[in-house]
């Protein structure tokens, strides 16, 4: 039951955390309430926001300390499941631990290339659509999944506690 109430609120999230418009001082300010969460708490992340297209832009990136390259891969790697299902990374790991299902047996991808793991959140602009991702990785994948909502909320002047999953 648990999984079914954070795919609702997951489901509310993406409908809901929409822009209004997005650019470069959007992403800026995003990018930077998110080190600057991360850095308040003492968390060790990374932090990317991209606007996808051919080819894609990474308009903000930061590394802080204590992260490694690895981390930049995970990020890759739960971009390129929000680029291809426009839906969060985390949204799509519950749906599969949900189904009992592994996401290269489900979708017959790559998990070199695609990780369904809490982190990565599609960008969306109201009258236009998924337009890029904003992605954490170096916590937990429930703990990336929500320091991105809460930054998205501050950014959209939301309330975070109406949108955060429970801690478990």
């Amino acid at each position: 039951m648990a999984i079914a109430e954070d795919l609702a609120t997951i489901a509310r999230q993406e409908a809901e955390l929409h822009f209004p418009s997005f650019d470069y001082d959007t992403a800026w300010r995003l990018g930077l309430s998110l080190r600057e969460l991360a850095i308040s708490r003492k968390q060790s992340i990374v932090v990317d926001i991209r606007r996808f297209g051919q080819p894609e832009q990474q308009l903000f990136y930061t590394a802080l300390a204590g992260t490694t390259p690895d981390n930049q891969r995970w990020v890759q790697r739960k971009i390129n499941v929000v680029a291809r299902f426009h839906r969060s990374s985390y949204a799509i790991g519950l749906t599969l631990e949900q189904s009992n299902r592994s996401f290269s047996d489900r979708y017959n991808l790559p998990d070199a290339d695609y990780a369904a793991h809490g982190g990565c959140f599609p960008i969306h602009v109201a009258g236009t659509g998924i337009i890029g991702s904003v992605t954490v990785s170096g916590l937990p994948q429930r703990e990336d999944h929500n320091l991105v909502v809460e930054a998205l909320c501050l950014e959209l002047q939301k309330n975070h506690n109406e949108f955060r999953l429970p801690r478990q």
